[in-house]
């Protein structure tokens, strides 16, 4: 019993020096392989999808760890998003053109040969392509038709310089006829038939289509030009700051609102005063920010917004005047009517001819139901719309204007 007892307690030091050195030694080993760890790339090992779940949050109090944690939350999430589109696939190979500016659909065109727009112009068939054209008008004039206006038609052209591209829209397929007309041969000719200006200004006279013109002019076949002067009607919209104008109508005929009955003291007016109750407010349609859709005026700018506007199904576009405000701001300052350029609505049922007889109604009564008709579902779609949008953007539509 002396004897192990003596041996124990002579073994019993040297053990515990052999555990101090090989605690030291781990010591040091597990401080070397923490600072030198964060520096691996996690992304050049080989590591399963399944080997750490997504997504993956490891930190660590000391800064030597900040890098593990931040390389391990990238690879986490990428690891979630490499389900990638095309679209990044272009982005990221830059063998490939992907171009973001560029018009939506035209992302894999390089910018140089983008054509975002397009025109009217005519051009040859033979010959060098930087020669085609001669002149580039600056605004342009739409009138849609039928053959039996064409005497009024031609007079009204001819009040339109070579500043002006000639665009009719046919309704009756009578386009050949017209080359009696020699400014028909450098006019452009729409025909579809039985429809109506609105059809055709939607499928048309898109934006994009429209955009080397500084103004659009969209008008009826049965006016009256004798006191209208195109040019001289451009430089007045150009100085009274209209983006939505039109002409004002001779009182003596064809008169329906006050506000687009011509002055005879002024070149422009903006407002007007109508019947007790028809105007809640001074700033708004029929008394202000209004013009009629039978002669209306656009710039290039207005025009984008108001096509968009236009409903496929509500040809007629009753109802859009009292709409087109929205369009501008402030509409009370930047709508308005040309008094000093005027013109006559003679007032041809010429659309009414080509409805057709329904329920034994006559082919105008069926037209002008629809008319009206249209302006309901117009005033309703639009008042939806706008209620629509302020509920959810948390504004009481109420006190929205």
């Amino acid at each position: 019993m002396g004897i192990l007892s003596r041996s124990s307690a002579s073994r019993k030091p040297n053990e515990t020096m052999r555990l101090i050195v090989t605690t030291f030694f781990g010591v040091v080993l597990g401080f070397f392989i923490g600072v030198s760890f964060p520096a691996l790339s996690l992304t050049k090992l080989n590591i399963p999808s399944n080997f750490l779940p997504a997504p993956v949050q490891l930190s660590y109090s000391d800064e030597t760890s900040s890098g593990l944690s931040t390389q391990i939350n990238e690879w986490s999430s990428a690891k979630i998003n490499d389900s990638s589109s095309k679209q990044d696939q272009h982005i990221n190979d830059p063998t490939k053109i992907w171009v973001t500016s560029n018009p939506k659909g035209a992302e894999r065109l390089p910018p140089g040969i983008v054509e975002a727009t397009s025109d009217f112009y005519p051009r040859r068939l033979w010959g060098n392509p930087s020669e085609d054209l001669t002149s580039h008008p600056k605004y342009l004039v739409t009138f849609t038709v039928g053959y039996d206006q064409k005497k009024n038609i031609d007079t009204a052209v001819k009040k339109f310089s070579e500043n002006f591209t000639i665009l009719l829209f046919h309704y009756d397929g009578r386009t050949t006829e017209w080359d009696e007309f020699e400014w028909s041969h450098r006019a452009i000719h729409v025909s579809v038939r039985k429809q109506t200006k609105w059809w055709y200004a939607k499928r048309f006279l898109h934006p994009d289509i429209v955009a080397p013109y500084d103004y659009i002019f969209i008008w009826d076949e049965d006016l009256g030009v004798e006191h209208f002067n195109a040019e001289e009607y451009i430089k007045l919209v150009r100085k009274h700051g209209l983006e939505i104008s039109q002409p004002g109508l001779e009182p003596n005929k064809g008169l329906t609102w006050q506000m687009t009955k011509r002055r005879g003291d002024r070149e422009v007016h903006k407002d007007t005063t109508e019947k007790p109750g028809w105007c809640t407010d001074p700033h708004l349609p029929p008394c202000a920010a209004f013009v009629e859709i039978m002669a209306p005026v656009f710039s290039r700018d207005a025009w984008r917004c108001v096509w968009h506007m236009i409903q496929n199904d509500l040809v007629h576009g009753w109802g859009l005047d009292f709409a087109l405000r929205k369009c501008v701001e402030p509409a009370h300052e930047k709508i308005g009517v040309v008094d000093s350029q005027w013109i006559l609505h003679q007032t041809v049922p010429s659309l009414g001819s080509q409805g057709e007889s329904y329920n034994g109604k006559a082919p105008w009564q069926g037209v002008r139901e629809r008319c009206r008709k249209e302006w309901t579902m117009f005033q309703s779609r639009f008042s939806n719309a706008e209620k629509k949008y302020f509920k959810s953007q948390g504004v009481d539509p109420s006190i929205a204007h």
